[in-house]
């Protein structure tokens, strides 16, 4: 086939009179209603163009009123052997994505889907930019840049950061292809359009606080306050038995000691709790004056309410002297050695040290939640200086304070909370990770967009989070995946017809991604926005230690221990 046989037929479709008459061009030679294959011709010794036939470029199929969008995702040879001396015919093989239509006065729309397929001999070339564009049009939705499309970097990448948000979205991608620089772009453009977005970032390795110093806060194991008594007794038992399966008695015997020392806590010092050990709620005394309790001892101990370890251990010496034993003595005093222990480790004192100063949990809400925010939306959590028994029970806490602070308050504070390395708490095994943080993360993921608490997901290994989680993000934003599993991942998530586009996963460049869901008009391949030097997280910024002293030894050791 020679390029120049279109000439007559190409004159009117042609924007640009300068064009190459040689420019790309071809003919549908078979159409299967998803895909169509354009056979074309390549000159022997042809140099790489902006109108070259390319595996991932978008082209457009003319059949006058209408173009038909297609993929490139295949290219091949007809005969084995090339010939420089002449041209050389090849088969392209395209997914039919779309159609772009006009109409009389010139208004140009874009819509997916195949009303009018294209016939044997219609003509396709390189799509044209003002098509291009359309295609990704979000039309009346709010749209935010948040880079370019890899097909023509001069037409911005945008998304819509209201339906990016509600229906949730996931960022997936292996090491080092700049996951994080792009969750700190995604969510600099969240806060700017939803000023009431407050953010909270559960960060693992300790990167992102250098990402937003002018609009983050920064809490780590030091200046962290989270009261013991406001984890749920399953929250609690992990932190005591450091991740271990508690001993059915211990974890009894931990049930009723918090339940009588809350008791104790609301009762002062004047009412004794031994009164209510060893016996049925029928056969306790009655207290003048105290009133009627909406919860009793039995049914209180989820409830955010103080209590003292000082207590618990009170009242475990008290069992252990009961002279009827309700419970062996070998488990009183391994769960009172436990606790003792707890209480002394220097590496909880975010859980003890201040914890009795606060009547309330309003203080914690205020910090970790920004209520108010004074300009400093984003909380940075950092979970890297905590104990690694303990961060399981603490992601538990936060993300189940999320979600009932946004139910709460009915939808007046929209939480986001993104879960950074999310196949450590919403692991695809149901037998690993910890079952109250699952279900927490999973009740936003369900139910949040109700109230207003969002979940964003970052992870590494698609493979090895929660099917559950992923489906409920229904913007995906897919960088590079090397992993066949994971990749299969991607391929059963994806909805609309650009299928093809995912075949692209294992070779997308650095800042590289292919988005799709809600968030986006089509699936498109795009490319991230770089930023500044000093808004990129701390794990990107490429920086010599040449300059940087050695610490000492005692400073060392004291960073091992916490």
């Amino acid at each position: 086939m020679k390029t120049a046989t279109f000439e007559n037929n190409l004159t009117q479709d042609r924007r640009d009179q300068t064009q190459d008459l040689q420019r790309a061009l071809g003919r549908v030679v078979s159409c299967d209603g998803s895909r169509a294959t354009i056979a074309s011709t390549v000159g022997g010794m042809a140099h790489l163009g902006p109108d070259s036939w390319t595996v991932g470029r978008m082209i457009s199929i003319n059949l006058g009123s209408s173009r038909i969008v297609g993929l490139v995702f295949e290219m091949a040879a007809v005969q084995a052997v090339w010939d420089e001396g002449s041209d050389n015919a090849i088969h392209v093989q395209v997914e039919l994505l779309g159609e772009v239509s006009e109409t009389a006065d010139g208004r140009t729309s874009f819509q997916s889907g195949i009303s009018t397929y294209p016939p044997i001999g219609a003509v396709a070339h390189r799509i044209r930019a003002s098509d291009l564009a359309l295609v990704h049009d979000l039309g009346t939705r709010k749209a935010v840049a948040i880079g370019t499309l890899t097909q023509d970097p001069s037409i911005p990448a945008t998304v819509c950061i209201d339906d990016m948000l509600a229906r949730h979205f996931a960022l997936l991608g292996t090491t080092g292809v700049g996951k994080s620089s792009a969750v700190a772009l995604l969510l600099r453009r969240a806060i700017a359009a939803r000023p009431r977005l407050r953010v909270l970032i559960l960060d693992p390795h300790n990167e992102y606080a250098s990402a937003f110093p002018d609009r983050a806060l920064t809490i780590d194991a030091e200046g962290l306050d989270l009261p013991f008594w406001m984890f749920k007794l399953e929250e609690f038992a992990e932190v005591v038995f450091r991740g271990r399966s508690a001993f059915d008695e211990e974890a009894d015997i931990l049930r009723e000691v918090v339940g009588v020392a809350r008791e104790r806590y609301r009762s002062g010092s004047l009412r004794s709790s031994m009164r209510d050990l060893n016996s049925t709620l029928l056969k306790r005394p009655l207290d003048v004056g105290q009133g009627r309790r909406e919860d009793s001892a039995g049914s209180a101990g989820d409830m955010p309410t103080p209590y003292r370890i000082i207590d618990v251990l009170a009242i475990i010496d008290d069992l252990i002297g009961m002279h009827e034993k309700r419970w062996p003595h070998a488990s009183l005093r391994s769960l009172k050695v436990r606790l003792e222990a707890l209480h002394g480790d220097p590496r909880y004192q975010f859980m003890f040290a201040r914890a009795n100063m606060m009547e309330t949990m309003a203080p914690v809400i205020a910090q970790i939640f920004r209520v108010p925010h004074h300009g400093r939306p984003i909380t940075v959590f950092q979970l890297g200086g905590l104990p690694s028994e303990v961060v399981d029970a603490v992601a538990s806490v936060l993300a189940r304070l999320a979600f009932d602070l946004a139910m709460a308050s009915q939808g007046t504070y929209e939480i986001l909370l993104l879960c950074e390395e999310a196949h450590r708490y919403v692991p695809a095994n149901p037998t690993l990770g910890f079952l109250p943080t699952r279900q927490a993360i999973a009740r936003i993921a369900k139910e949040g967009r109700k109230y207003g608490a969002y979940l964003g997901v970052v992870t590494q290994r698609p493979g090895e989070l929660d099917p559950t989680i992923l489906s409920q993000c229904s913007t995906i934003f897919a960088m590079r995946l090397a992993n066949e599993v994971d990749q299969q991942i991607i391929r059963s998530a994806i909805s609309d017809a650009s299928a093809s586009t995912l075949k692209f996963l294992s070779s997308v460049g650095n800042r590289e991604a292919i988005a799709f869901g809600e968030g986006v008009a089509t699936t498109m391949r795009m490319r991230f926005a770089e930023l500044p030097r000093h808004e990129l997280p701390a794990m990107d910024v490429v920086a010599g230690v040449e300059g940087r002293r050695e610490p000492g030894l005692d400073d060392m050791v004291r960073r091992m221990r916490g």
